[in-house]
């Protein structure tokens, strides 16, 4: 089709970068490759058992029609009392928007807010889709770099120098996608302290990883320690990565009535409601039995270990143990400027991606894709086996550059 015949909001935006690597390795197995994929961010266990069992009695007993908007009666009070047993607050009916998936729910609350020139602070390393989303919103991403120094965290001077009377909201994710990064509550505080001063800005807090954490206590969201910006906030999580969900498409967002309220007159505009079967899968694990997360949360923290530890014993890269969710965001700047054995420099984190997935046979995600260069981004949501198998194949990659 004729570009001039395509809106701009769909021309100023690009194809998720961490998708476009997946399908890379589809194409590539597809032709005969043998390829190590660590480039999903997909959890590689089976649903709980309980959770399947619960929409498959949802099927048996007929409750396969339309839904409400925001979601079913045990739906919400699922996800209403999950949110207080997690922050501290309780919200309403009237404050919750449920979404297909959590990323609905983001681009929808950015689609209702955001009018042309709006800026969205975001910290980079991202999420992928966080700039993208703001752009087909008319909004400017406002890109802040935190450093590996700082824990990859935004510090609140950070923060001031950004703000301006455009400023409409600051994304904040943690655990972090790509890096695994957790905010302290004394962390959130200094930031709270800043935006006191910015009463026009809110808070889009991204707590899909929330459950995967390695810590002794557990990841503190914004509205618990900093309530008094509880108006300013939107929090958002789901289902998808904590219970191995994320096919079943349920997330969801709890805020301000005045903004909960168009996020749910744009769903119902859009996609109605997310699947009663999945919102009955989605009551269970919330509401049901807990014990599968902490048993699936020990493997995770036995293959970042492998993999932190293997990573670092190569020369010329390095990366920080993450706090959570199941991702290293891996230093590679000793790398660069390195030969490798068809004559070619390695100039740039893409370069080396591409070298690894040439030579190792092996594939990640380059760190410009997240914002913050020269880094790659290893998934090890994969067995152990896989991922001891990768390493010792980057291991001999790297050791073949000049």
């Amino acid at each position: 089709m004729d570009e001039r015949k395509l809106a701009q909001r769909v021309l100023r935006i690009e194809e998720s970068p961490s998708g476009a690597a997946a399908e890379r390795v589809r194409r590539l197995r597809a032709e005969g490759h043998r390829i190590l994929s660590l480039t999903v961010g997909e959890p590689d266990f089976d649903t709980p058992r309980n959770v399947k069992d619960a929409a498959i009695a949802a099927i048996e007993a007929g409750d396969t029609k339309y839904t409400s908007g925001n979601g079913t009666a045990p739906l919400k009070k699922a996800i209403l009392d999950r949110v207080e047993r997690r922050t501290g607050q309780r919200y309403t009916d009237a404050q919750l928007a449920v979404g297909v998936g959590g990323k609905q729910v983001i681009f929808t609350a950015l689609q209702a807010t955001l009018d042309a020139g709006d800026e969205v602070i975001i910290p980079a390393p991202y999420w992928v889709s966080y700039p993208d989303m703001v752009r087909a919103n008319e909004g400017e991403p406002v890109i802040i770099e935190t450093t590996e120094q700082h824990g990859f965290r935004i510090q609140p001077e950070q923060l001031r120098a950004a703000l301006t009377e455009r400023t409409r909201w600051i994304i904040l994710n943690a655990p972090s996608n790509p890096t695994g990064a957790v905010y302290s509550a004394e962390q959130l505080r200094a930031l709270a302290e800043v935006l006191a001063d910015f009463p026009g800005v809110e808070v889009l807090t991204d707590e899909i990883y929330d459950e995967i954490y390695y810590g002794d206590d557990r990841v503190v969201s914004i509205v618990e320690a900093a309530p008094e910006l509880r108006e300013r906030v939107l929090v958002v999580n789901g289902v998808s990565k904590t219970y191995a969900m994320t096919g079943w498409r349920v997330g969801y967002g709890v805020g301000p009535e005045y903004l909960v309220r168009e996020i749910n007159k744009l769903h119902s505009q859009t996609t109605s409601s997310t699947a009663s079967i999945s919102q009955a899968a989605a009551a269970e694990a919330l509401a049901g039995d807990q014990s599968a997360v902490p048993a699936m949360v020990e493997v995770y923290r036995s293959r970042r270990d492998l993999v932190v530890e293997g990573i670092n014993s190569i020369e010329g890269l390095s990366t920080l143990s993450p706090d959570g969710a199941f991702y290293l965001y891996v230093n590679c700047a000793g790398l660069l400027g390195r030969t490798t054995p068809s004559g070619s420099v390695l100039e740039n984190d893409e370069d080396v991606t591409l070298y690894l997935l040439d030579e190792a046979k092996v594939a990640v995600v380059h760190g410009a894709a997240y914002g913050l260069s020269p880094f790659f981004r290893i998934s090890f949501a994969t067995d152990e086996a896989t991922l001891t198998e990768a390493v010792e194949a980057i291991r001999g990659a790297v050791a073949k550059l000049a």
